[in-house]
């Protein structure tokens, strides 16, 4: 009984550290991602006319947003609310809070734009997990759902919706970035925050370790957004110009 009071206390105590990079907690949830993407994506093109499955991802669009409504409530309720550090600002839970603006109108040109912001600030937060709290807490599951979900949503309207880039669609994520970034260097300058960790990189470990002190690594993430969002493009690339070459 103590032995297994021993092992039962230092699994908690794993499971309530943060989530380290190559452990079981960022491992499992980006599998599952992946076979639940498999079988949306598998019984939307083989069961469900185009209403339906538009229908189907705008509900996943809405439990994505509703997940981040929830844990800001829940922040709220503990009493401990900073809006220096706890808006949802952060692009990746700022895009999980609007994305169902964008299930529901489909408008091409947020595609555009959030098909590279998706898949460019996702990376980076699946590949290094920013989670303070392991689980089964709700900042667990509220960050895997956001994410993991973000790229899941993105990936359906390629693969099932049938929707795809341009070459100008790079450039229209960049420019609309750069709004975005210019808006939050006001927010942060008038709460004295850190939101798209633009006065400060985040604690944990991430890419922008290798890109210098501040303001290096900003200059340096600005100068490579550009050539990241092409290589992001070249798949589409290369399918469309298989595409013409089989006409």
């Amino acid at each position: 009984m103590l032995v297994q009071f021993f092992l039962n206390n230092n699994l908690l105590l794993i499971f309530l550290s943060g989530v380290k990079i190559g452990s079981l907690q960022q491992l499992l949830p980006i599998l599952i991602a992946i076979l639940f993407s498999f079988f949306l994506f598998r019984f939307s093109k083989r069961s469900l006319d185009r209403q339906k499955q538009e229908k189907l991802i705008h509900w996943v669009a809405i439990l994505i947003s509703l997940t981040v409504i929830s844990f800001h409530i829940y922040k709220l309720s503990l009493g401990d609310y900073n809006i220096r550090t706890d808006l949802p600002l952060y692009l990746c839970s700022l895009l999980g809070l609007i994305i169902p603006l964008f299930t529901y109108y489909k408008k091409q040109w947020m595609f555009e734009i959030l098909l590279f912001w998706i898949i460019s600030g996702t990376t980076q937060a699946i590949i290094t997990p920013d989670i303070l709290i392991g689980f089964p807490s709700f900042e667990f599951f509220r960050y895997w759902i956001v994410h993991l979900g973000l790229v899941v949503l993105i990936l359906y309207f390629v693969i099932v919706l049938n929707h795809k880039p341009t070459l100008k669609s790079v450039f229209k994520s960049f420019l609309a970035l750069q709004v975005y970034v210019i808006i939050m260097v006001i927010v942060n300058y008038v709460l004295d925050a850190n939101y798209f960790y633009l006065n400060q990189k985040p604690e944990s470990a991430t890419i922008l370790d290798h890109f210098g002190d501040w303001p290096i690594y900003i200059i340096v993430g600005q100068l490579i957004l550009i050539p990241y969002f092409l290589l992001i493009y070249l798949p589409f690339h290369l399918d469309k110009k298989r595409f013409l070459l089989s006409k």
